[in-house]
């Protein structure tokens, strides 16, 4: 039985107000399926007034182009990896690596390709990663 402060809608645990702020926090997992605040670390800074905007890949070209002795492809997986990958994943197995990707919420692109790492190696940084994927690295 509610009391005559409170509103039979919000059972007394807080008021209309803060359902509207609730269902706008929701709102985003309601209508995607995941949860559409990211951590700050990993959110792109706005460009400034006076610089172009930033991309990833202009127009399929990266900036500043690709070093020698690797590819586009390479590249954009290593980006993929160290955006996902933190320092203080390192060093860890294949499997470990899996594991981490999927606490930081990387997608599932992500983590299946780290699940191709052979077993039974240790990796200290993201290079090596890349090497034992099959991918080539800079020379």
């Amino acid at each position: 039985m509610t009391g005559p402060a409170e509103d039979v809608q919000t059972g007394g645990t807080h008021g209309a107000m803060r359902d509207d702020v609730l269902a706008a926090e929701s709102e985003a997992v309601t209508r995607t399926g995941h949860d559409g605040r990211v951590e700050e670390s990993r959110e792109a800074e706005p460009s400034g007034e006076d610089q172009p905007d930033v991309d990833a890949a202009p127009d399929g070209t990266l900036t500043g182009g690709v070093p020698a002795g690797t590819d586009a492809a390479t590249v954009q997986l290593r980006t993929e990896l160290a955006r996902w990958l933190d320092r203080a994943d390192f060093p860890s197995t294949g499997a470990d690596l899996v594991e981490a990707a999927r606490d930081h919420r990387a997608p599932d692109a992500v983590a299946d390709e780290l699940s191709r790492l052979p077993g039974g190696e240790t990796y200290t940084r993201i290079g090596e990663v890349v090497r034992a994927l099959g991918h080539p690295t800079e020379d």
